[in-house]
């Protein structure tokens, strides 16, 4: 299955105006594509250090565990729905 690694932050503004895109991209995609929210001040395990996060929001494409997109900073719908694709 498909992953999106979605690293953010409560006090980010960009992160904040993500969240509905977020939303409906859960409710839509939910059958093939897994969300993972990864809140980057609890983040204990190093996921964002693992993946090199430097600026949130950061959006990592995860397809048989390997990367194959990001997308740095608010993004559109369109450009997720084209990375997952």
């Amino acid at each position: 299955m498909t992953k999106l690694l979605d690293f953010w932050a409560p006090w980010c503004q960009p992160c904040k105006m993500m969240e509905p895109v977020i939303h409906e991209l859960e409710e839509e995609m939910k059958d093939r594509v897994e969300i993972v929210k990864i809140n980057v001040d609890e983040d204990s395990e190093g996921v964002a250090a693992k993946f090199g996060v430097m600026s949130i929001p950061t959006f990592v494409v995860l397809k048989d565990d390997q990367e194959t997109g990001r997308k740095v900073g608010f993004t559109q719908k369109t450009e997720l729905l084209k990375l997952l694709a």
